[in-house]
């Protein structure tokens, strides 16, 4: 499986109507009895999704869509939520896109050119306050889990936010989305050191002056995180494939 060198400087592949997208989640969310509440933001709003028991035996937090040029996020929740096979004893919350006005305008940051992915540890951004601000409202979870993609990418990869040695996942996930999506094996993967496709990033607040969703994660709401990355110079269809799959690896 080789790229399809189409991402010249920036993401140059197959694009989404995010707006169609989300009619689509939605409709997926009532056909499956999930809860949606709408997070306004002043010139949009956010869909916050949740489903599972009254007492969960896990709290599992997935968001994507953070990215205006990372397609394939929002259509792995999309394909998740029809197939409707999450565990039933677990309880999930589900952001499907935290950046509506980026898609539309194929770029990294939102409609008024700002990075979301950098604005979690002081939110200036509407879209990052609303975020934050539903956050709070909700008990702490067990597993946080970002669904990105990188343009310059050779291979999927992913960064596992660890601060208490809590037993990892990635491994596991590796070896599985091999099987349907190549992965980066470089020994460094966005100017950190990597180990088959693994980044483990320091975590300390007082050397990250701008927060990305996952570091705010590990900060205030869950003790594990990942982000898992797709080589968005491959078709939509395995990036979508591999996201899923680990996604459905961490559950498993």
């Amino acid at each position: 499986m080789e790229p399809l060198r189409r991402n010249q400087g920036r993401y140059c592949g197959e694009r989404i109507q995010i707006e169609q997208v989300l009619l689509s989640v939605r409709s997926a969310c009532e056909k499956h009895g999930w809860s949606i509440q709408s997070l306004d933001f002043g010139t949009g709003e956010l869909l916050a999704l949740q489903r599972g028991p009254t007492a969960p035996i896990r709290r599992v937090y997935i968001s994507t869509g953070i990215h205006g040029d990372e397609p394939a996020g929002p259509m792995s929740v999309l394909r998740l939520l029809e197939a409707n096979e999450w565990p039933t004893d677990v309880g999930f919350w589900v952001l499907p896109c935290i950046n509506p006005t980026g898609f539309p305008l194929n770029t990294r940051e939102n409609g008024d050119g700002v990075d979301l992915n950098r604005d979690y540890k002081e939110p200036k951004t509407a879209e990052v306050r609303a975020h934050t601000r539903w956050l709070e409202e909700q008990p702490a979870f067990d597993l946080g889990i970002h669904l990105h993609e990188d343009w310059e990418s050779v291979g999927f990869y992913l960064y596992e936010l660890n601060p208490y040695g809590l037993p990892s996942c990635a491994r596991w996930v590796i070896e599985a989305v091999q099987e349907v999506c190549p992965v980066d094996e470089s020994d460094e993967i966005d100017g950190m050191s990597a180990s088959g496709g693994i980044i483990h990033p320091v975590v300390d607040p007082t050397k990250r002056p701008e927060w990305p969703e996952a570091f705010y994660m590990c900060q205030n709401r869950t003790k594990i995180s990942y982000t898992i990355e797709g080589p968005s110079d491959f078709p939509l269809s395995v990036r979508v494939n591999a996201l899923c799959t680990a996604v459905n690896t961490f559950l498993k």
